[in-house]
């Protein structure tokens, strides 16, 4: 995965957990966009990994 669409996700995680789900959306939806299709699985796997980043939740 790109470090700009890492990058992406990780502040569509912060903007989560500050309650501006709205905004994270869209972070997220233009990072994946951009994203190729070998990147997809890689995305997915991060997302998996990092859900507690968007709770402010440990595992």
């Amino acid at each position: 995965m790109r470090p700009s669409i890492e990058s992406a996700l990780k502040q569509a995680a912060e903007l989560t957990r500050n309650n501006r789900l709205v905004d994270a959306v869209a972070t997220a939806e233009a990072a994946i966009s951009q994203a190729t299709a070998d990147e997809h699985p890689e995305i997915q796997q991060w997302l998996t990994d990092h859900a507690s980043d968007f709770t402010g939740q440990g595992n």
